[in-house]
């Protein structure tokens, strides 16, 4: 049995979360100290970098460092990463270099203190350099798309340096069944003997097309397993609750998956909708959390019509060379096929016309839920399909 890929740059994970003890100390502390409240965005890589997917970065990055990632997807030292962590405010903190501010959780009820972060620096971004960030991370500085929205309002303030978290926000109470770190899958998958796997991210329910994704790059790839793993942080206006996909995902894996082949987890963070950029960050947490592959299929992380169909996987190309222990599983359109009545990826049917395809969509499943249409078999299982129904009804 083949091990676990290991962390990413790292010989362990780093965690920044604090121990039970370490987080009365900084209670205690944080009550003398100044405070502010963080953006979602800034709340959400603190959520990763305690639960070890970030590692091995130990906080918020500078100037320097996120004008490097976001033009040359590397920090000042050298360390391959793809999107700038950034910690940014509209107005100016009242806390000095060398000194700790006390972070506040925006999406908790009384905005308790979620870290504590000592500080390094606290710089002013010009508008060029928020320019110049967007355009890296998105492809685009167009404010019509809703990852570049949600970065220009995060002001242009940006507070670098390391943090202790204290918990994990809103993930554990509203989430307790599948908000895991990346600690707990790495442990869970080695309990299951899993060696090589094979992780989807999803942040829609699974449709069939989905479903037979995941057991065509176990069986390429000859998996152990398959990570299903999904986003539980904030989404753009239209796209399906956490909680409801949660179900349809579990209800699919139970009844179309062998027993012990599948770990259904999700994660803390908001989504960027940075297409390319965004497939290399999935990658760097899914190599923490353990996984050989991810699959990349047509799309990745993409909204609207930013991106190529295939630019999620062409960027894995630009990685160094050893920097990333995973590896992309390159996945074409999938569709129904009508000659073998199954879902196929399209580039393993030569012989198939356009005329013998059901191409299945997302958005035309969520087009025929929201007008109260029965879904056919070909675009998601009948227990899956009666979840959403209930859920647009």
């Amino acid at each position: 049995m083949s091990a676990l890929a290991p962390p990413y740059g790292a010989s362990q994970l780093l965690p920044r979360i604090s121990t039970p003890e370490r987080m009365a100390q900084l209670q205690r502390e944080a009550a003398a100290l100044p405070s502010v409240v963080l953006h979602s965005a800034a709340a959400a890589n603190a959520v990763m970098l305690a639960a070890g997917y970030f590692t091995p970065l130990a906080g918020y990055m500078d100037r320097a460092d996120a004008l490097s990632v976001a033009t040359a997807m590397h920090t000042s030292e050298a360390l391959f990463w793809p999107v700038p962590i950034l910690n940014r405010f509209l107005e100016k903190p009242a806390v000095a270099p060398g000194e700790c501010l006390a972070l506040h959780d925006p999406n908790l009820p009384g905005q308790p203190l979620l870290a504590v972060q000592r500080v390094s620096a606290v710089e002013l971004l010009s508008a060029d350099d928020i320019s110049r960030m967007a355009s890296g991370i998105f492809g685009t500085d167009d404010p019509s798309h809703p990852g570049v929205s949600t970065f220009l309002e995060q002001g242009n303030w940006l507070v670098s340096g390391s943090v202790e978290v204290l918990h994990h926000s809103y993930f554990e109470s509203d989430f307790p069944q599948t908000f895991r770190t990346a600690m707990a899958i790495r442990s869970e998958m080695e309990q299951r003997g899993w060696g090589r796997v094979v992780a989807f991210q999803t942040r829609n329910p699974m449709h069939r097309a989905h479903e037979e994704l995941c057991k065509m790059a176990q069986s390429a790839v000859s998996a152990d397993g398959i990570l299903i793993h999904m986003l539980l942080g904030k989404l753009k206006p239209g796209d399906i609750p956490a909680a409801v996909r949660d179900t349809a995902i579990r209800k699919m894996v139970e009844l179309y998956f062998p027993p012990n082949t599948v770990l259904v987890s999700g994660y803390g963070f908001d989504m960027l909708y940075a297409g390319p950029r965004e497939a290399l960050l999935h990658a760097i947490f899914r190599q923490n959390c353990g996984c050989s592959h991810l699959v990349v299929g047509r799309d990745h992380a993409g909204v609207g019509d930013y991106y190529g169909a295939f630019d999620a996987q062409a960027i894995f190309e630009q990685v160094p060379p050893g920097a990333l222990a995973l590896e992309p599983f390159c996945a074409d359109h999938t569709a129904w096929s009508k000659r073998l009545g199954r879902v196929v990826m399209m580039r393993d049917v030569p012989d198939h016309q356009p005329e013998d395809f059901v191409l299945l969509s997302g958005t035309k499943v969520r087009e025929m839920l929201a007008g109260g249409e029965a879904l056919p078999e070909e675009f998601a299982r009948p227990e899956v399909a009666k979840i959403l129904m209930e859920y647009y009804q």
